[in-house]
């Protein structure tokens, strides 16, 4: 099971995401509502997975992508993207994400995508 990082500017979407993993065994081992606190807070709780939405205040999700890669190589982060958000889940493959799911998604979208990356 995954120890996950979530990153949403919505508290809603954060807590729906959370309820979701929880129910399938993982751990929500933090969360943050911006790019900035994402970064900050992956440094801190080394998580296995980080769930990233792209459209935030502060920080986008691609350019946070960008500096969790550059902490660590190896992470693995999964895209959450509104729907009309292709070019910038474009750039988040480009830049390292190892998957990306699209907002609204089903729950067992969100755990097959965890599950696949972990098991990578």
């Amino acid at each position: 099971m995954a120890n996950v990082l979530v990153v949403d500017d919505a508290a809603f979407m954060r807590m729906t995401i959370k309820k979701m993993l929880e129910a399938h065994g993982h751990t929500v081992v933090g969360e943050a509502g911006n790019g900035l606190e994402a970064i900050k807070k992956y440094s801190e709780l080394n998580p296995d997975v980080v769930m990233l939405d792209i459209t935030m205040p502060e920080m986008n999700g691609v350019d946070a992508l960008k500096n969790i890669k550059q902490l660590n190589p190896a992470a693995r982060v999964i895209i959450c993207s509104a729907m009309g958000q292709q070019a910038m889940v474009a750039h988040a493959i480009q830049y390292g994400a190892k998957d990306f799911i699209v907002k609204p998604f089903e729950e067992d979208r969100l755990i097959a995508s965890v599950e696949k990356i972990m098991s990578r």
